[in-house]
């Protein structure tokens, strides 16, 4: 009896007639002192149980984010003919890298909705749930991080920039920039048709510093004391030999 209810269960089930099959150039980027950036090449093809339907075209939607932090923005105002920080809000969290790139216009291959369901545009990529009282447009200063980071290019929106052929293969690429912070940046791949999502797929790259970066960096995150006194001991060298050369060359 279990097991024909599980049956029964499973036929009203919608089957999924087309699904991603995708890839990438480098599942791994090293970032060392000679990084000035790399590029990622995401390709793949749709997988189908059935012929193409007599339907609207599929369009794709594909998007990078780096890890996800807490950021605290901050405004500055005039005071007394002085420029200083007034108000501050905490944004709990952003992606430190994001980019999009779709097969046409975000706006006619995914409808709001979808957008909201699945997070894809920046604004909604980024969460921030709460603001000081005091603060009665925080609304601006999630803008004012999303501009920050567009002139940075840690935010990008790349649009018409995948290309699809005979409604099955599309790939594109994405730059990626030389300030990328270390950890797993998550590659969603996303079929929409009439701005619904039909199907999605998701993948990881490994974002990692390596040689004498990595160390530093271990060293300034799991030993910050001795990161510190070795940073200070190096500042203090560093000045006293600049001032041996300085008096070997005037006497």
């Amino acid at each position: 009896m279990i097991r024909f209810l599980a049956i029964l269960l499973l036929a009203g089930l919608p089957l999924r007639a087309e699904e991603v099959v995708a890839s990438l150039s480098q599942d791994r980027v090293s970032i060392n002192a000679n990084f000035d950036g790399s590029e990622i090449l995401i390709f793949g093809a749709v997988k189908r149980e059935e012929p193409i339907p007599n339907a609207a075209p599929l369009e794709v939607v594909i998007t990078l984010s780096g890890p996800k932090q807490a950021v605290t923005v901050r405004r500055k105002s005039r005071v007394a003919g002085i420029w200083v920080n007034t108000d501050a809000v905490m944004i709990d969290a952003a992606p430190s890298f994001y980019s999009v790139s779709t097969s046409r216009p975000l706006s006619q291959v995914l409808r709001d909705t979808e957008d909201l369901r699945y997070k894809v545009s920046i604004p909604r990529a980024i969460r921030s749930v709460g603001a000081p009282e005091t603060v009665f447009d925080a609304a601006t200063f999630t803008e004012a991080l999303i501009r920050i980071r567009e002139d940075n290019d840690l935010f990008q929106l790349n649009e018409n920039t995948v290309q699809i052929k005979e409604s099955t293969l599309f790939q594109t690429s994405v730059d990626l920039p030389s300030n990328l912070v270390e950890g797993d940046y998550t590659t969603r791949i996303i079929l929409t048709r009439d701005g619904a999502v039909v199907s999605a797929y998701s993948t990881v790259i490994a974002v990692q510093k390596v040689g004498m970066e990595r160390w530093l960096y271990r060293l300034a995150h799991d030993h910050a004391l001795i990161y510190g006194l070795l940073s200070l001991t190096i500042a203090i060298g560093s000045g006293w030999l600049a001032s041996a050369v300085f008096r070997y060359l005037q006497g």
